[in-house]
Order: C-alpha cells, then structure tokens, then sequence
C-alpha cells in the first residue's frame, strides 16, 4: 500500500505540471547594453551581443527588477569571453534577478561567464527555454594514468555563496515558487543550483556533460523535480580509476527534505544520486534531508555510486541503478523505504552502514557481486556529533519479497541486531547468506529451489546454466510507467546508450559524444599508441602528421554512438607510431566528414561540413634525477631550514632515474621510502623550441622549483593539493624541484 499511495501522488503532479502556464506580455523591441537595468517587459532585438562582465559576483551585464514582468531574449545570445576561450577565462554574472514577484525570462542565450544567471528572493520566478551552457569551468588536473587530488570537490558548505565558487549555468537563492521548464545547461562545471528555494517545478530540462554537479540543492525543499535529463554530469574517471571525485548528476545537501524526484534520466554521474544531510546533522544529530521520493528514475552507470543517501530518512520506489559500484549507498539511514527498485550489476547492490528501521521489500537484484550488505562498525569517527546524539545501532530491517539473482553474496550483515528476512527468491546465488557478530537474524518463507549453486575448490561456488530472462515487477496499482513528458517540448539527451565506459573525461570535463575526437585505448604513454576515433556517424581521413613514423590505418568509419561501447561493435582504432627521436613531441589531425557536429566550445557545424580534430603528445623532458632523503625533528623543514638545505646535500638514501616527475599514491609504491617524513630533489635540463610555453607544478604537502637556480614556484607551506604554473621561455633550462612529505 506504500508504493501504491506514493505513486498515485506523483501522477496528480504530473497532471498539474500541464497547467503551468504563465501569460506572455510582448514589450518593445530593445538592444542590450552592459549595465542595463530592465524593470519592465521587453523582447530583445535578435542579435549577438559580446559584452564582459564585470568580476563580482554582486553586479551583472544585465539586471532585471520588478513585479509581473517577462523578458523574451528572442533566441540573442549574450557572450562574455570570445567564442572559443577556455572556459576557465569566464568571468562574472551575464544577468542577475534581483527580487521581485512573477519574474519570467524565456529564450535566452547566455555563454562565457562565471554564472550564466543568478536570481536572488524572487517570488515565482519562471525560467524557460533558455540555454546556459558553456560557462566557467576549471581544467582539470587528473591525467588517464592517475588521478590528481586537486580535482575533487567539496560542496559542504554553503551558508555564505560558497558555492558560486564554482560558478553555474543558473544559481538561483532564495526563490519560493515558480517553474524551470526546456532549459539546457551543458559543457560548464555546475548547471542548475538551487539554494534555500522552495515550491520550484523543475522539468524537461537537459544538464549534461557538465564537470561537476548537474542539478544541486543545498536547504531546498518541497520541490519537484521531474522528466530531466540530468547525465553524464562527472569527473575523476578512467579505466585506471573510478572516483567521480564527489561530482552528482543531482546533488541534494543540507536539510532540503520533501523534494519530488520523479522520472528522470541521471545516468554516468560521478553519483547518479548524492543526498547527505548536511554539517548541522553531522554536529547536532537533528534533522536530516528527509522525506524526499525517488520515483522511477534511472540513475546507473556511476563510477561511485547510483544512489547515495546519508544520515537521513527517504523512499526509493522504483528506480534503476546498473552498472555501478554501489546501485545504494544508505550511510546511517533510518526509517527509509526501499521499493521495487532494479539493481543490476553492481559490486554492491544496497550497502548500509549503522541503519535503523529500514524496509528493503520488492527489488530486483541481478548479478551484483554482494547484493545486500548490512553491517555497524564497534569504532565510529570520534569527531563526528552525530553517534553522540544519535542511536547509530545497525539494527531492525525489514528484507522482504526481493529477487536475488545470479549475486555472489546475496546477503551479507555484519555487527546488525534484527533482520527479518522473509518471501524473498533466491536464483543462481552462490552463498545465500553470509552473518558475522549479528543477532535476530531471522530466515522464514524464502524460495531457494533456484539455488542450484555447484561447489567449487575454493569453497565458493560457481553459478551454471542458462541466462535466466528478467522478471520485471508489475506497476503499482494506477501508476503508467513513464520517462518523458507528455506536453510541451521533450529535451532529449544525446548521450549514446552504454556503460560507465562511455564516460571520457579530458582535461576540461566529459566529452559529450557531439563532435569526433580520439581516445586511448589504454595509456597514453604506449609506444605504439593505439587511439579510438570516436563521435557522430562519418567518415574520417589522416589530413596530417607532424613528428610521426607510421599511422596504422589513414582513413575509416566513426560508428554511432549508440554502438561504439558495444562488446561486440567492430571500431576504428589507429596506432600512431612516432618518428625515431622525436617521441616525446608528436601531433596527428584528422578531418571527420558526417553528421552535425558541436564542439566543446560549442561552434556548430551543419551536417556534411568538415570537422578536424588532432592528438598531441609533448612531454619534452627525457628523464629526472631523482634523490629521496628521510628528515626527523632536527632537520624539520617548517622550521629547522638550514639544517634542511644542509640535508639535501648529504648522501641520499637512494637514487633513481625517472622518465616522469610524477608521484602519486596512497602509500609509497617505492620500497624503502617511508609513508611520512621524507624529502625529494629532482634535477633535469630542457630544451624548448621557439614557442610559448608554462611550466606546471601540482604538489602536496610542499614543493618548490627551481629554473636556471632562480625560485619560480615557492609553495612550501605545508597544503592540501595545490597547482602553480609560471611561463617558462624558449631555450635550454636546468630545474630543480624540492619536496617534502609530511604525515603519510
């Protein structure tokens, strides 16, 4: 009866999101200009308009103020930085709300700023058809090889703007009523945020490929949010690693309870779902971000986490989370309702850690590696003020009329109290239930005449037999199963269908599958390197090559990309093969024939129009010189410096010679190195052609760089992870860098 009256609730929204229209009121045809302050309504002259914003946060190019007023932007765009900027050079606030009472804005096109539109205490605000894509983002740091630690993002606090830091598409704060229908928010790092705003209708948007949040709240309640398409918004992945480095499809913090989430497609996120109570929970034990319904979305392909829901009471009624490591992750959830959801895939199925009352009945579970983990760890973080307020007890679940099929592990509950296990099927599960430290574990009424699991010398067991079809639940009573809307215009995503290896992350963010580009197969650093030609249907040709023997193949096919991941898809690969000596400084271009292309600065260019893209490989440092020596309490470098610099030139306790400068672990991977307290001297020599050139460092805990013995990078206060950059000129240069390592 749960799911049967969340449902129907969802339906009637459905049905009211139709009736939201607001009337048109058409004023004079107007030019924009910088500093122009609108306080009636207007339709903007057509045209392209290049204007700069000015850096704070707190004016706008265009401001808007006023009661029952519509500005139509007519399809203008308004631009920032020139088209083709990195978009780190975004700057400013392209129009600014200020207040006001049933503010419209339709039809604009803002590109090139630190935030596309930013609205503040408006009384139903209405946004539609507007595109605020292409605004600030940062570069990113992570390589295919590793990632680095300066990329991942914190988005725990936000009670003083923090974070505008970031930028977005649209940040809206403070806005109480109204709709955000058919906008499209995509190649920037934050798209739609919603701060302190309530009774929003945010649907039929598209928010993707955006390199860091697609959709966030931070204490927005009694909200819905429903028919977006809100993917592929990730950071932090390669085949070497899957972090998503705190990147969510749709990012839900601090106290925003009561929210709708209903049929949405958030697929390959960083979290297709990341819902954390907030800092006052987390100190006090009090409150949460609770109540909120996740009905029917699909939120797989994550490299983390499908669905991540902390320290806080929610219902999940029929959702999909494939293909990730966890299709769940309920840290510290109570009284939470898990419904007739598909987890399919997954290394985890639903983990919970120090739970309470929760109810798992009716979900499917399909080769995940473990399925259900339940467990309470005898120390928790004594920093936290949440298990001193808070019975944090893993304790009383209710797991019911589930599915288990072809899992590892099905169940595995660890240090619990309490679990009702009852009327679940268990199909092709290798071990059925697996109880640690547990007590009131209880098994009745289950159907385990599909086990049929064979032993194997390990003493696990294998599954056999034939693929077992889907057996997909029945709609809750007066439900109609839907994904898309059923009036207005449907935004459709363009992501191809696939897995999480669909998700390529360059140096600025997700590649959006809308222009052709090469990808390694693996390491950028193979010799030969083998490339993917990847992107829209077309043909594609070798146009030029600087620096290379021998390319495998000079013209081929792009598939689409519905197909490209598919195993069994036959795909372009070159291998390019440099020229002797000139390894480390290479470049080949490709011309691409076909479909539509966008580019990630989002040019367009119409079908059959030629479309080149290039590799380049340039890494003009042969080897480093590397010293490593242990310091203690009397050579302290934060502040025994002499005896420090006195160390450095002492015999080392070993030597090495590198192709890279390029440490990164969690642990030493090098035997004899300690976890804390050593230091490093790297040497090497360079010599660089005419050209314009930046010298970059990214260290933690302290480095410092030294070119032709003369201090260009001095960051040698101990920090977090940190870049620095110089420019470097042409010519031939010696450098040194000096780092130490603190406390592992």
């Amino acid at each position: 009866m749960l799911a049967k009256s969340i449902a129907l609730a969802v339906v009637v929204l459905v049905a009211q999101s139709n009736l939201v229209h607001a009337q048109t009121s058409r004023g004079p045809a107007v030019r924009l200009e910088r500093g122009m302050v609108i306080t009636k309504s207007v339709r903007i002259a057509p045209g392209s308009y290049r204007l700069g914003a000015p850096a704070s946060m707190d004016s706008a190019v265009i401001t808007i103020r006023g009661n029952d007023l519509e500005v139509d932007f007519a399809g203008s765009v308004l631009r920032g930085v020139p088209e083709g900027s990195d978009p780190d050079m975004a700057a400013g606030v392209g129009i600014r709300i200020e207040g006001g009472t049933n503010v419209r804005v339709i039809n604009a096109r803002v590109h090139g700023y630190k935030v596309g539109l930013l609205a503040r205490g408006t009384l139903g605000l209405k946004l539609i058809d507007n595109d605020f894509s292409h605004n600030w983002k940062p570069r990113l740091m992570s390589v295919v090889e590793h990632e680095s630690l300066n990329d991942w993002l914190s988005h725990h606090k936000n009670e003083s703007d923090e974070w505008l830091r970031f930028g977005a598409g649209a940040y809206l704060a403070d806005i109480h009523g109204g709709e955000i229908r058919g906008n499209v928010i995509e190649q920037g790092m934050e798209g739609l945020m919603l701060v302190r705003s309530d009774s929003l209708l945010v649907w039929n948007n598209a928010i993707e490929y955006n390199s860091g949040v697609g959709i966030g709240m931070y204490r927005s309640s009694d909200n819905r949010i429903m028919h977006n398409h809100a993917s592929f918004n990730v950071r932090g992945f390669s085949r070497y690693y899957r972090r998503g480095q705190d990147s969510a499809d749709l990012l839900m913090y601090e106290q925003s309870s009561r929210n709708i989430v209903a049929f949405n497609q958030m697929t390959h996120g960083g979290d297709g779902l990341f819902l954390w109570a907030g800092q006052s929970t987390m100190d006090t034990g009090v409150g949460g971000a609770n109540d909120n319904l996740f009905f029917d979305n699909d939120f797989s392909y994550a490299p983390t986490n499908a669905m991540e829901a902390t320290f806080s009471r929610n219902t999940f009624v029929r959702n999909v989370a494939k293909g990730s490591d966890y299709g769940l992750w309920g840290g510290y959830s109570f009284d939470s309702k898990i419904i007739d959801n598909d987890f399919t895939g997954n290394r985890t199925g639903v983990a919970i850690e120090h739970g309470q009352n929760n109810v798992i009945t009716d979900n499917r579970f399909n080769a995940d590696t473990v399925a259900l983990y339940l467990w309470g760890n005898p120390i928790e973080p004594s920093e936290w003020g949440y298990p001193k307020h808070r019975d944090t007890r893993s304790r009383d679940y209710e797991i019911a009329r589930n599915t288990f099929r072809t899992s590892r592990v099905a169940l595995r509950i660890n240090g619990t109290t309490g679990a009702s296990v009852t009327g679940n099927r268990f199909i092709w599960v290798d071990s059925l239930l697996v109880v640690r430290d547990s007590s009131k574990v209880g098994m009745t009424g289950n159907d385990t005449s599909e086990l049929r699991a064979t032993s194997v010398g390990d003493g696990l067991a294998h599954r056999g037999g034939p693929e077992i079809p889907g057996m997909p639940a029945p709609l809750p009573s007066g439900l109609s199963h839907r994904r898309s809307v059923t009036a207005g215009p449907v935004v459709r995503n363009t992501a191809p269908a696939a897995p999480r290896n669909a998700i390529i992350v360059d140096e600025w963010g997700p590649y959006s599958w809308k222009y052709p580009r090469l990808w390694p197969v693996d390491s950028t650093r193979a010799n030969p390197l083998r490339l993917l030609v990847l992107g829209p249907a077309g043909r594609w040709r070798v146009v030029s090559r600087d620096g290379v023997q021998s390319v495998s193949r000079t013209e081929g096919a792009i598939h689409s990309a519905d197909i490209v991941f598919n195993p069994l898809a036959v795909r372009d690969t070159i291998a390019v093969v440099p020229a002797a000596g000139g390894e480390r400084d290479w470049r080949i271009e490709l011309e691409y024939v076909g479909g539509e292309t966008i580019s990630p600065r989002g040019a367009k260019l119409a079908v059959g129009k030629p479309y080149r893209f290039t590799w380049s490989h340039f890494e003009p440092i042969a080897h480093w010189d590397v010293a490593f020596h242990i310091w203690g309490d009397s050579t302290d470098p934060r502040s025994k410096a002499e005896a420090f610099t006195a160390l450095l030139k002492s015999t080392p306790l070993m030597t090495r010679s590198e192709p890279r400068l390029d440490y990164m672990w969690y642990g030493p991977a090098i035997k004899g190195i300690p976890p804390s307290k050593w230091a490093a001297v790297a040497t090497s020599t360079v010599t660089l052609s005419a050209g314009h050139y930046t010298l970059r460092s990214i260290s933690d805990d302290a480095a410092r760089v030294y070119v032709d013995g003369d201090l260009v990078i001095d960051d040698w206060a101990p920090h977090e992870s940190k870049v620095s950059s110089v420019p470097i000129a042409a010519g031939r240069h010696d450098i040194r860098v000096e780092y130490y390592q603190l406390d592992g």
